[in-house]
């Protein structure tokens, strides 16, 4: 920061350049977790207050041991969460490219 202000960046461009990328990298990281855990929370709300969705849906499947229901939504939250670390992946290699560069090796 105290080299860009040197040079005589303004201070959207040292924001937008050079802080937003290595502050978003981090939070990008955390976003497959917080997916995972909302698709886990969303079972244990919608059972608590009787609405309906996917997560009551499990749930009830669950106890009514129907295993073809069940099979279907493990695989559609797998499918998510596959793309969902695919779009992490993807956006990391392009926020930093050293890291494309490094795990390419």
């Amino acid at each position: 920061m105290t080299a860009a202000k040197a040079r005589g960046l303004s201070e959207t461009r040292i924001l937008l350049r050079h802080v937003m990328p290595n502050s978003l990298i981090p939070l990008v990281t955390i976003l497959p977790l917080l997916v995972g855990g909302m698709i886990g929370a969303a079972s244990v709300v919608e059972t608590v207050f009787a609405w309906p969705g996917v997560g009551r849906l499990i749930v009830e499947s669950v106890a009514q041991r129907n295993l073809s229901v069940v099979q279907v939504i493990i695989m559609l939250v797998a499918a998510v969460m596959i793309t969902t670390n695919l779009i992490v992946d993807l956006v990391c290699a392009w926020l930093d490219p050293r890291a494309a560069i490094a795990g390419a090796r």
